[in-house]
């Protein structure tokens, strides 16, 4: 996929393209069946299949305070697009000088200056423009004076009439029930991180853990504990995941996400791993002391080797070697 980081950077003799415009937040059931479309379409007319999205949601920039979490980075949502197939990606800083653009100024300058598109597929709410004020029937309008067609694409629904989309999603993995996403995103909702260095408590309980950096790609979920599945590089090892501040120990940080991978002895330091999400086990508890949680850890271990489908250890040996 070529990605191009503005309009800048669109060669002089790119397309004829066929366009989608959007968040594309997640790239989830509902993104892809647009992007599926915007393929077929691209075929069959020759044509460049081009996705222009942005670099933040646009309330970042207006109404910060209104903005909702990303579901994924940029960087996570350019690798999603690439693996939908299409051919480009057209990423637009989202500036005061971008949110100030008429609609007509933005269907001239990105669509027909720069991808030459012969064909724009949006849907039946779509608003462009400055304040949102273009509507599909006025890029409709635009298109037959500068050349190009407008397509509408329905709306993909899930469980009756709800329509799949970035909030749905959120909503799930915001209240930890990560094990009904994929149906929406089409893959199991998933964070990224560098491992940094902890406390180390996890390792006197007999449970090793990989601490991720703060600074996360994708959804954090719910406070909670998690079966989930720790993907490095190309490896990928069974995992129970406790995100939270631990409440049975004093001064750990808000938030801490931490990995411990079954069966396994690793060194993480400094790596960026990711850790996708497949089902809610209990919610974070304060327990009366550092043996009570470790008993509780090793219940937890057994739920989740059901859940993921890995033998259980027998019974005395330990799921890993302390270092």
């Amino acid at each position: 996929m070529q990605l191009f980081l503005g309009t800048i950077q669109v060669p002089s003799d790119f397309g004829p393209s066929a366009v989608t415009i959007g968040k594309f937040d997640g790239v989830h059931n509902g993104h892809r069946a647009v992007l599926s479309q915007l393929r077929s379409i691209a075929d069959a007319r020759s044509l460049v299949s081009t996705v222009v999205t942005f670099d933040r949601h646009p309330l970042a920039l207006l109404h910060p305070e209104l903005c909702p979490r990303a579901l994924v980075s940029t960087a996570q949502k350019t690798e999603r697009l690439a693996e939908a197939g299409v051919a480009a990606t057209l990423m637009l800083k989202f500036d005061r000088a971008l949110s100030e653009l008429s609609a007509e100024q933005f269907a001239r300058s990105i669509l027909v200056d720069a991808l030459h598109a012969s064909c724009v597929l949006v849907g039946r709410d779509f608003r462009f423009g400055a304040g949102g004020l273009g509507t599909v029937a006025l890029l409709s309008e635009l298109g037959a004076g500068f050349g190009f067609k407008v397509v509408i694409v329905e709306d993909v629904a899930q469980d009756g009439d709800r329509r799949v989309s970035s909030t749905w999603i959120r909503e799930l993995i915001s209240t930890g029930r990560v094990s009904e996403v994929p149906q929406l995103l089409g893959t199991r909702p998933s964070i990224r991180s560098v491992v940094v260095h902890g406390a180390q408590r996890g390792r006197t309980l007999g449970y090793p853990t990989a601490n991720l950096s703060p600074q996360i790609e994708g959804l954090v979920p719910a406070d909670a504990v998690y079966a989930a599945w720790l993907v490095v590089g190309d490896a990928r090892y069974p995992a129970a995941v406790s995100i939270g501040n631990n409440p049975t120990f004093d001064g750990v940080p808000d938030r801490q996400v931490e990995a411990h991978a079954i069966d396994q002895k690793l060194d993480l330091y400094g790596q960026t791993v990711s850790i996708e999400f497949v089902e809610f086990v209990r919610g974070m508890t304060k327990f009366a002391n550092a043996d009570a949680l470790a008993k509780q850890m090793g219940v937890d271990e057994v739920r989740i080797r059901e859940i993921l489908g890995v033998p259980q250890r027998s019974t005395g040996s330990p799921s890993f070697e302390p270092r």
